[in-house]
């Protein structure tokens, strides 16, 4: 979600295209964001209310949830100032704004991809180990990883407060860009962001689910709980908006170590060209969970009309433990069968 600084005379040469590309890439952005502001605000807010003021039972999925649709809202709210950026082509909320709603963003992207980590790896204790599911559940603990998760979340998006500046160019026109002092600054902030922000992350994520289905296949338990195929869904959505932000990524570090010469141009105007649109894919991924759960719990609708995303939740919690008491069930039988033989 920035630009390399690393000299003024490519800046004063790009600063007479667009902010962050061309306008067709501009306006394409603008448009992504304005939808994604009409169906995520709500959306989230609506799941929010549905498992504060409906759900009965809160399961440590629900929890995770309610995390998630807590970061994806506030940047539902945050949208409404880059369409005016993209409109105006044109920074007009002063500098503090500049530093404090890109930093927020990245601390989204964080929050998302580590609670959605930690949905698989809640996954995996429970269909591998669950013997020690009840000591990892247990509130206390829950909490603790939470609270403990959104501050790993807020030092890691700390690049993107540090670097961001608002910019004053000739032509009268302001931005809000990062402002890389050296070449390092640019590979360690966008390193830093794909590497922690989405590798790492999704080698656990399917290391876990690998592990699961595995495990799954071994067992007699071959029916998945109701809320697997959600959780699956929700990290599939994530991977296809987020996976561009990333390869932009790779190509503006790509560029930064490459010398000068008409590859580096290439690169150059790659990234350069791209970041408006990849930056509003991303956050379709935000707006894209609410739409997932109404269709998982439409056949709630009917039955219980607004309250359907509160009982799709505790259907989650009711199946998990369904599971869990045939799973006891049956082992005790085996245990019995041991014993008479």
């Amino acid at each position: 979600m920035g630009s390399d600084n690393e000299t003024t005379s490519s800046e004063n040469m790009t600063i007479n295209k667009s902010i962050l590309g061309n306008n067709v890439a501009v306006a394409f952005g603008a448009l992504i964001l304005s939808i994604v502001f009409l169906l995520g605000v709500p959306g989230n807010l609506f799941i929010i209310w549905s498992i504060l003021a409906r759900a009965r039972k809160r399961s440590v999925t629900t929890l995770l949830i309610l995390n998630l649709a807590c970061a994806d809202g506030c940047l539902m709210c945050l949208t409404i100032f880059f369409i005016i950026y993209l409109a105006k082509q044109n920074w007009v909320f002063g500098g503090v704004m500049c530093k404090m709603l890109f930093y927020l963003c990245n601390t989204n992207m964080y929050a998302s991809i580590m609670i959605i980590t930690l949905m698989s790896l809640h996954r995996l204790v429970a269909v591998v180990w669950p013997t020690y599911l009840k000591a990892c559940t247990r509130r206390r603990t829950v909490l603790l990883v939470l609270g403990g998760l959104w501050i790993v979340v807020f030092l890691l998006a700390l690049p993107a407060l540090i670097f961001r500046k608002k910019k004053d160019y000739e032509e009268g026109r302001t931005l809000c860009e990062t402002n890389h002092s050296s070449p390092q600054h640019v590979i360690l902030q966008y390193t830093l962001e794909t590497v922690v922000g989405f590798l790492v992350p999704y080698v656990i994520i399917v290391s876990s689910y690998a592990r699961i289905l595995r495990r799954l296949r071994q067992t007699m338990f071959k029916r998945r709980i109701r809320s697997e195929n959600l959780i699956q869904a929700i990290i599939v959505t994530f991977c296809i908006f987020w996976l561009p932000y990333h390869i932009i990524n790779i190509v503006q570090v790509m560029e930064t170590l490459t010398q000068v010469g008409p590859t580096k141009t290439r690169l150059y105007d790659i990234w350069h060209s791209s970041r408006a649109v990849t930056s509003a894919l991303a956050f379709i991924s935000s707006c894209a969970n609410p739409i997932l759960y109404t269709f998982a719990g439409r056949s709630y609708i009917k039955a219980d009309g607004l309250a359907f995303m509160a009982r799709l939740f505790e259907g989650t919690v009711l199946d998990y433990g369904a599971r869990k008491g045939r799973q006891t069930k049956d082992q005790t039988t085996n245990l019995t069968e041991c014993r008479t033989i």
